[in-house]
């Protein structure tokens, strides 16, 4: 019959347990990698599914879910069998983590929604228009160089490749506002270098 016949069980065989969460647990503590593989196999299903019910975003879950996956690897040894299971401490750390992100995502809205409410006296698309229409690519060039690494980026992506602002976020990897601010200061910076009335 050949191997797989030999991996049949007989009737009368029962499998075998694997080990427990709390035993491999205890092995990752000591820094068994193949342990951790064999507890990421138990714990990462419930810990996305934990991650997603807070978070409501599959991405950021995936996400979320990775970074508590990497704190269990790092402080197994800070796991105490007698306060309870494995998998109970390991969601703990999901939650606190998804908990985290949310409060985290709470902070920008309503650091942006501040931002928003500012009182601008002009408006910096209008020095854009005036700056970039009026003055010759050469001396733009000259002053986008003066300017920091960020607010030249997010000034080229949104003015000279036709970005929106959420869009300059997501390729820079900051949050919306931070775009505005950078766009803002960047183009003061720009109007001041190429001599543009306010």
């Amino acid at each position: 019959m050949g191997e797989r016949g030999r991996l049949r069980l007989h009737p009368d065989e029962a499998p075998v347990p694997g080990p427990s969460a709390e035993e491999l647990l205890g092995r990752v503590a000591a820094g068994d990698e193949p342990a951790f593989a064999a507890l990421y196999d138990l714990i990462a299903g419930p810990v996305l599914g934990l991650v997603t019910r807070v978070l409501r975003n599959h991405a950021q879950a995936e996400e979320v879910a990775q970074e508590v996956l990497v704190e269990v690897w790092r402080k197994a040894t800070r796991y105490v069998p007698e306060r309870g299971s494995a998998l109970s401490w390991v969601l703990t750390i999901a939650h606190r983590r998804a908990v985290d992100r949310v409060r985290s995502h709470q902070a920008v809205l309503d650091r942006e929604e501040r931002a928003g409410r500012m009182d601008v006296r002009r408006p910096f698309d209008e020095v854009t228009e005036s700056t970039l229409a009026t003055l010759d690519q050469q001396r733009v060039r000259q002053c986008l160089a003066e300017l920091t690494d960020l607010q030249r980026e997010s000034i080229v992506l949104a003015y000279y490749n036709g970005y929106t602002y959420p869009e300059v976020a997501e390729v820079l990897k900051v949050a919306p506002g931070t775009v505005k601010t950078r766009i803002r200061d960047g183009l003061i910076r720009l109007r001041d270098c190429l001599g543009v009335d306010r």
